[in-house]
């Protein structure tokens, strides 16, 4: 019993061992060839189990799924002959095995570095074609596009299917950041002194025409002032006649009181007058008639 046991265990053994020789398994993330001494065969397998006869058989896996090839950093001329700093990757995947292992031996590090040197050459062309101003933002999203189709065109004979290209980032070298930074302050001088010699400008207007407004409100209010007070002389000097008309002696007391009034301000004022002047007319005849 305990030899029928062995038997079978000894069996199973042989046989698992026979069927990993044998049979083998794709995954659906994966791309599977069969090779017949170094030759291809089949290369359409899809999900499942499958058989190969060993020795005579060998099978390569690959990955299907998207892969991402991050590029090193490389300097760009642009159209006006000046260096920029590119940063990008692009999204690829294997759609065609047979071509993919055919044209790079089934290497992932040698089909990245042809699809980077594809990739790099396309970024030439497109920035070579534009000025800096274009490509740091007016037109990125034209050169991606530009670019991924280029590097899809080219990369179908790798077997390769290119699915985006991205520009992550644009720098300028310092020699010519530092330039462009001082034509842009330049330009923001500029544009600010011109805006401070368009406000002086118009402060200077605005002033001038509110000197002439108030010229002109003081011109007429001084029109308006000398009109009242000559209306008001006049109204006076009709007064002071309809008065003097009325009892030409008391006015002229009146006129004299007022005279006096004017005449001594001060405790120390002193006038010389003859005893029968004239201004003292009213005082002498009072002292008379006392």
């Amino acid at each position: 019993m305990n030899k029928s046991i062995s038997m079978l265990l000894v069996l199973a053994v042989l046989a698992a061992l026979v069927a990993s020789t044998i049979l083998f398994t794709v995954s659906e993330t994966e791309w599977a060839i069969k090779f017949k001494f170094g030759e291809i065969i089949k290369a359409d397998y899809g999900p499942g189990l499958n058989y190969k006869i060993p020795i005579i058989n060998t099978i390569k896996k690959y990955d299907k799924r998207i892969l991402t090839l991050d590029a090193t950093p490389e300097r760009f001329l642009t159209a006006e002959k000046k260096y920029v700093i590119v940063d990008s990757f692009v999204k690829w995947r294997v759609a065609d095995v047979s071509l993919y292992y055919t044209a790079t031996r089934g290497d992932e590090r040698t089909a990245a570095q042809r699809l980077t040197q594809i990739m790099k050459d396309g970024l030439r062309r497109e920035f070579g074609r534009r000025n800096l101003a274009d490509v740091v933002s007016a037109e990125r999203n034209v050169i991606m596009d530009a670019v991924r189709e280029q590097t899809q065109e080219v990369a179908k004979g790798l077997g390769i299917e290119v699915l985006d290209v991205r520009i992550k980032r644009i720098d300028l070298p310092e020699d010519v950041s530092n330039s462009v930074f001082a034509r842009m302050r330049a330009e923001r001088a500029r544009v600010a002194n011109d805006f401070r010699s368009r406000g002086r400008e118009a402060s200077e207007r605005i002033r001038a025409g509110a000197d002439r407004q108030a010229a002109v409100i003081m011109a007429d209010a001084y029109r308006d002032a000398q009109r009242i007070r000559g209306a008001g002389d006049a109204q006076s000097a009709d007064t002071y006649a309809q008065a003097y008309n009325a009892d030409e002696d008391f006015y002229s007391f009146y006129r004299s009181l007022q005279a006096y009034r004017t005449a001594f301000r001060g405790r120390d004022d002193l006038f010389v007058l003859e005893p029968d002047s004239e201004f003292f007319r009213y005082l002498g005849t009072a002292g008379r008639d006392e």
